[in-house]
């Protein structure tokens, strides 16, 4: 479900690798349980939880009806940004590192704040004149050097310079004009963050506990390596004192997080863990002795991605334990299929997601393409049909799914139906930024689709996009 990094112990290795595979992510890679590989992370389970945490802050915000997205970055700084008014961004290393909901919701009550006072309005324009997400690798190059800087010492100062690789080329200007921004409205963003939370009548103290966390680990980060462009979140003493103040002040303080949320906010770090760390790590996080549910998930995952003879009953073993347990869990069937379909089985990867589908109410799209793309490796006749439906409906709801696109690209050249694949090629190579590429592939598409069809706006859509301006 996600690649090979340590969250807590290798920043630099994080930040520079989550940059470098959102570019140049291999088309041909499985999915492993929804997208965790590229630079954002996907997973169904994962963004319906995040999804309860921010829809009733954003209502209270007042952006309810602006759609705003909460999009996981795969970085293990524990870190989180927003760079319009469309999406937040957090690090995996964030969501793996809070122990409550609370402490996520706090955080995304902070971020909301900066959208509803509209701190990001310059970079709102910006960012929405570029369709191709092309600035998605500057928010990545953003992302190493806020590491970088959390973490500190030698590792800080090679995930920063990771982050000013990717920020080359006219991109730091914007990051320059990003954070000091930023710096100037922290304490408004709190009080904001606050204000929502109230009228949630939830608790402040997981938005003090974080930013306790960052006023300690600044007080180990020297005056010779602070960085005040790479700090979007600095803290001041007097700005805490402030928030903690309000925080107490609230006649909310006392309250908890519901034992239902806090079940799946576990089941959550343990998803991310078993993906995200070795497996080693996983093993000593939760040992057998823990025989609870998290623990359980986390440790069959992480006997998947042990390797070796025997891996893959192992991990199916301990996932169908769940499974009886809980028979209509979809995110439990979801891994199975995962599990068989990185094994080369697509056969019984596709039973394991159709259940999967099926006991969800036949509504997750990122489970539909990595249903679709399942059915594809079968190669039975018969089923392209059923994928390209099945992609075509995940796209309508999801246009930032680029493994949709990968995969419809592969079904349309199982057709022989070569410009509708070239279009999909374009399409997909766009969502990940490729601009140049893109554009190729939508000329060589153009060139056989029906002028003036659908499909051939669709490419001189992409043919006639402007590159995004990183100057200025």
């Amino acid at each position: 479900m996600i690649g090979k990094i340590k969250v807590g112990t290798r920043a630099r290795r994080g930040a520079a690798l989550a940059a470098v595979t959102l570019l140049f992510a291999a088309s041909a890679a499985p999915a492993s349980a929804q997208q965790m590989r590229s630079g954002l992370l996907r997973d169904t389970e994962i963004e319906e939880l995040l999804n309860a945490y921010s829809q009733p802050i954003f209502k209270a915000a007042g952006l309810g009806s602006q759609q705003v997205a909460v999009r996981i970055i795969n970085n293990e700084a524990f870190n989180a940004f927003v760079m319009d008014g469309r999406s937040v961004f957090m690090h995996s290393g964030a969501l793996m590192i809070a122990k409550t909901p609370n402490e996520v919701i706090g955080v995304l009550a902070h971020e909301a704040g900066h959208i509803e006072g509209g701190h990001m309005a310059s970079l709102r324009i910006r960012i929405a004149q570029d369709k191709s997400r092309m600035l998605l690798a500057q928010i990545l190059g953003i992302g190493a050097m806020i590491g970088g800087a959390v973490a500190g010492g030698d590792g800080g100062r090679e995930a920063m310079a990771a982050g000013q690789g990717v920020m080359a080329g006219g991109g730091e200007l914007v990051m320059r004009a990003l954070t000091a921004e930023r710096r100037s409205q922290e304490s408004a963003a709190d009080q904001a963050g606050l204000k929502y939370l109230n009228a949630t009548q939830q608790s402040g103290q997981g938005m003090l506990t974080t930013f306790e966390r960052f006023a300690n680990q600044e007080m180990f980060i020297s005056g010779a390596d602070q960085n005040a462009f790479a700090r979007t979140h600095p803290v001041a003493r007097d700005r805490l004192a402030r928030l903690r103040q309000l925080v107490e002040a609230s006649p909310y303080f006392g309250a908890k997080d519901s034992p239902q949320l806090q079940a799946r906010h576990d089941m959550m770090r343990a998803k991310l863990s078993g993906y995200l760390e070795a497996p080693g790590v996983v093993f000593k996080r939760y040992p057998q002795s823990d025989a609870s549910v998290p623990a359980r998930y986390a440790r069959a995952i992480a006997q998947f991605r042990s390797g070796g003879q025997g891996s893959l009953e192992a991990g199916v073993a301990l996932i169908d334990q769940l499974i009886q347990e809980q028979p209509n869990n979809p995110y439990f069937w979801e891994v199975k299929g995962d599990f068989y379909q990185r094994a080369g089985r697509a056969q019984e990867a596709v039973q394991a997601l159709r259940k999967s589908l099926q006991v969800a109410g036949n509504g997750p799209t990122l489970i539909k393409t990595q249903l679709a793309a399942a059915l594809l490796q079968t190669k039975q006749p018969g089923v392209v049909d059923e994928a390209i439906n099945l992609l075509k409906e995940t796209l309508r709801r999801d246009e930032d799914d680029c493994r949709a696109y990968n995969a419809l690209g592969e079904a349309f050249y199982a057709k022989g139906l070569q410009s509708k694949a070239d279009l999909a090629r374009a399409q997909r190579l766009m969502c990940f930024g490729d601009f140049k590429m893109a554009k190729d592939f939508a000329k060589r598409a153009q060139a056989g689709l029906k002028p003036n069809s659908p499909d051939w706006m669709a490419a001189d859509d992409i043919i006639t996009q402007k590159p995004p301006k990183t100057d200025g």
